[in-house]
């Protein structure tokens, strides 16, 4: 049996730490992975995935991938079950992350937040006797 899952997309929002009452760390948090085609209307649209990880890892991610990061996870889906408040049975499908990655740097997140790569906020200080031409 095969049950593998490889996901790239952006964090919707900070990653939710908790332990249980054993003290194993566990983070909860959501991935917006783009869809590879458009919808009739010309957009990109995406998958919200609910996503869980645990121990150190589970730790690593909400110290260090925050809201709108692009971030890579390797896991497995998992289905659970339990009895919700009134009773009836709630069924629950998530990935399981074993490892992630973050794919990009806080300052390339911060210059797609603040208009790309190219933009002259931050220009370099080179003089004219450094170039080579």
């Amino acid at each position: 049996m095969i049950n593998n899952v490889v996901l790239v997309g952006r964090m919707t929002r900070d990653a939710e730490l908790r332990y249980t009452p054993s003290n194993q760390a566990v983070a909860t948090f959501t991935l917006a992975v783009n869809r590879n085609f458009k919808n009739q209307a010309g957009e990109r649209e995406a998958d919200f995935i609910n996503c869980v990880i645990w121990r150190q890892q589970a730790e690593n991610l909400a110290n260090w991938a925050k809201k709108g990061m692009l971030v890579g996870i390797i896991g497995r889906i998992q289905t659970r079950n339990y009895e919700g408040q009134d009773g009836k049975r709630v069924y629950v499908t998530e990935v399981v992350a074993e490892s992630f990655r973050i794919l990009e740097s806080r300052n390339q997140q911060n210059n797609n937040n603040q208009g790309g790569p190219f933009d002259n906020s931050n220009p370099m200080d080179i003089s004219d006797d450094d170039l080579p031409f």
